[in-house]
């Protein structure tokens, strides 16, 4: 299943885990240090907090997380044929994920089209870079 991806700076992890578990009804797939994801089934939503990352409250980065690594070789392959400029990037470790993907270049913001091929066991950059450079 794909899912939209929406990426959050939140002051307080505990508290936000805490919030965001009530409210989808769903605990959290994986928390690290700074760092929690849900996969939640309903609605189909990838929500990633971060701490220490930018303004609590405000949005980090958003995405799309597809079911497989053709999904973003599908994605890439459209972005060239509209004309959209794209930073690709494959078996990066990022957000304690190995992921392939790629950066779609919006007039404001990118959005990741990903596919999470396995755990890694870092961050791999820091959160406060710029989403697409954080890989």
């Amino acid at each position: 299943m794909s899912r939209v991806q929406l990426a959050l700076n939140v002051a307080d992890l505990d508290a936000s885990i805490e919030f965001y578990t009530k409210l989808f009804n769903t605990p959290p797939a994986k928390i690290r240090e700074g760092y929690a994801n849900f996969a939640i089934a309903d609605p189909p939503l990838k929500l990633i907090l971060f701490t220490g990352a930018g303004e609590p409250g405000s949005l980090n980065h958003i995405g799309v997380e597809v079911e497989n690594v053709e999904a973003v070789a599908a994605m890439i392959t459209r972005a060239n044929d509209l004309g959209m400029a794209q930073e690709i990037q494959e078996d990066v470790s990022c957000c304690f994920a190995v992921q392939d993907k790629t950066w779609v270049k919006g007039p404001e913001n990118d959005w990741e089209i990903y596919y999470v091929k396995g755990d890694a066991p870092e961050m791999a950059c820091s959160v406060t870079d710029a989403p697409s450079a954080c890989c």
